[in-house]
């Protein structure tokens, strides 16, 4: 009978392990409803708000950040600094990610006004969380806030004037690179040199000056296959005046294939570039052999790119120099490929890691057809990287590429000065786009006057007009803190300003300078896609919070609950 116990006793600790585990890892559910929720967000809201909102304005701070290697990340980009916070509190983090979310979103469609969204968002849902506290009903409260939003981007739009000048785009970068002259210089030129389809980059670079380099031609970062192919051993290139170029979207590996269409160069006096998928074994051994012995004027590339993008980069070439792709989809082959077959151009020039072609000889009609067909997969694209390869396709084909390397003493200044020049970068084409207005947060400001007849706005009800006072009082939030950053006592000097201003006004106050005068005049200004984006964005947001009733997070795990519990396998006076 005892042996019956034991054996029986012996699979309790397994069943009481298992339940046991079973609990360590369902730790529960905490459930928050209404102004407790709100207060809660509100309080992870806040302090991301005021971390961000020290950076903003000519005269804002920068915010040291810890990371897990190297020395410290020394900022005044906001998404930045938002996208480095995380609070061990769940309903403060959880506010904390909304609004990290508000200024993702807007550095993704507008590339800058980060801080802007950040601080928008904040006033809005602070006083969203006092409306609905005061028993406004939170979806009236949201609807005027939409209704609001809505009128003043139309205003902003309207009265947003284009840049069409260096000088104007020069005022607009420098603004946005926090008042560096020799930063929104650097870009003016760049602008002036591509063109508004090239492409400008931001790259490290290897001395204390910022310097500014521009490709004339298409630009790919593939080299020659073999340093065999070199024309010139000092500067270890390959260089060829009117050469023809074949173009190939599979791997050649066949010599045989190659040689009707090497004799025909040869006769021509024309330099051979093949740019195809990869050139291999007797085709390699093929090439080799008649550019060492017979001295022909010949190199090989691999082609830019992966998959689909290899193929579209490589029509775009051949477009651009006037040739044909060789493409065993169509059923071409390449002993059948003559001359004509093949693209022209100027020059070109190959070393260990770029190709540079210059001059393409391609028809003028298909150039800008296939330039017209980028532009339309751009505006139907949602993806980002995917904009980003047609945007770079886009610039090869119609401007140049300009490369503005960014130097310093150390790699944190370095780091600093790149993510103020690329925040200046995205501000430029942005207010290239689609215009400026007057910086300083005062576009925002003197829109409040479009938002002072609500009779005109088809409100439904006083829980509305709620909504729409929200959006008006926040209106004045970045401005009042560019001023506070600066100094001097932000709310006097916007109710000073708000006295004799229209909706439509450039007269204002600028931090940087002190003084009052046309901003326009003073160079500051904003790209209007940015102010705009900044409050769609954050009253977006910050209206879902508002009618937020109730917020759910997980429990925080106990103390030693992590993993898996010991058994007690008995001691004295215990046991089975």
């Amino acid at each position: 009978m005892l042996s019956k116990i034991a054996q029986r006793s012996m699979y309790r600790p397994i069943n009481r392990f298992q339940s046991i585990q079973y609990r360590a890892f369902s730790q529960g559910k905490d459930i928050r409803f209404g102004a407790d929720a709100r207060q809660a967000i509100l309080v992870g809201v806040n302090k991301i708000a005021d971390a961000v909102e020290v950076t903003l304005g000519p005269k804002g701070r920068n915010v040291a950040i810890e990371v897990s290697y190297g020395p410290p990340k020394i900022t005044k980009d906001g998404v930045t600094v938002a996208k480095n916070i995380e609070f061990g509190d769940k309903y403060e983090n959880l506010g904390a990610q909304l609004v990290r979310h508000v200024a993702s979103k807007t550095n993704d469609v507008a590339g800058d006004g980060t801080t802007t969204a950040t601080v928008l968002a904040r006033a809005i849902f602070m006083e969203g969380c006092k409306s609905v506290a005061a028993g406004m009903n939170p979806m009236d409260v949201k609807r005027g806030i939409d209704k609001a939003v809505t009128t003043v981007t139309s205003h902003i739009k309207s009265i947003a004037e284009p840049v069409e000048t260096k000088d104007a785009i020069f005022k607009v970068a420098t603004i946005s690179a926090n008042g560096d002259k020799s930063l929104g210089g650097l870009i003016a030129d760049a602008f002036e040199k591509v063109g508004n389809e090239g492409v400008i980059s931001v790259q490290d670079g290897k001395s204390f000056e910022d310097q500014l380099e521009v490709v004339e031609g298409m630009k790919f970062d593939r080299g020659y296959i073999s340093p065999f192919f070199i024309t010139d051993n000092k500067k270890q290139v390959v260089e060829y005046e009117n050469p023809v170029i074949l173009f190939s979207e599979k791997k050649i590996s066949s010599g045989t294939a190659l040689v009707p269409l090497i004799e025909q160069c040869h006769n021509a006096s024309r330099p051979l570039i093949i740019i195809a998928e990869d050139i291999d074994g007797e085709a390699l051994s093929t090439l080799l052999l008649n550019r060492l012995r017979l001295n022909l004027r010949i190199c090989a590339v691999k082609a830019p790119g992966f998959g689909d993008n290899r193929k579209n980069n490589l029509r775009d070439m051949a477009i651009l120099t006037g040739g044909q792709v060789v493409s065993e989809d169509l059923g071409h082959k390449i002993e059948e490929v003559q001359l004509g077959d093949l693209g022209r151009c100027g020059k070109i020039t190959i070393t260990k890691d770029d190709t540079i072609v210059l001059n393409g000889m391609g028809a003028k009609d298909d150039i800008a057809e296939r330039i017209d067909n980028i532009r339309g997969q751009i505006s139907a694209t949602d993806s980002t990287y995917e904009k980003e390869k047609l945007e770079e396709r886009l610039g090869k084909l119609a401007g140049g590429v300009a490369v503005i390397r960014v130097g310093g003493s150390s790699e944190v200044e370095v780091n600093e000065k790149k993510d103020r020049m690329n925040d200046s970068l995205n501000a430029t084409k942005a207010a290239v786009a689609d215009g400026i207005v007057p910086g300083g947060g005062v576009a925002l400001l003197y829109a409040t006057r479009v938002l002072d007849d609500t009779d005109a706005m088809n409100l439904d009800n006083d829980d509305q007009r709620v909504g729409v006072n929200i959006v008006k009082k926040a209106m004045g939030v970045p401005a009042t803190a560019i001023i506070n950053n600066s100094g001097k006592e932000g709310a006097v000097y916007c109710g000073k300003m708000l006295e004799s201003a229209t909706a439509d006004s450039r007269y204002g106050y600028d931090a940087a300078t002190d003084s009052w005068a046309d901003l326009h005049d003073l160079g500051v200004v904003d790209p209007a896609k940015v102010v705009v984006t900044a409050l769609i964005d954050s009253a977006s947001v910050a209206g879902l919070m508002t009618t937020t009733e109730a917020v759910i997070t997980d429990f925080p795990k106990k103390d030693g609950m992590g993993g898996p519990p010991q058994m007690d396998m008995g001691g004295p006076g215990g046991g089975f």
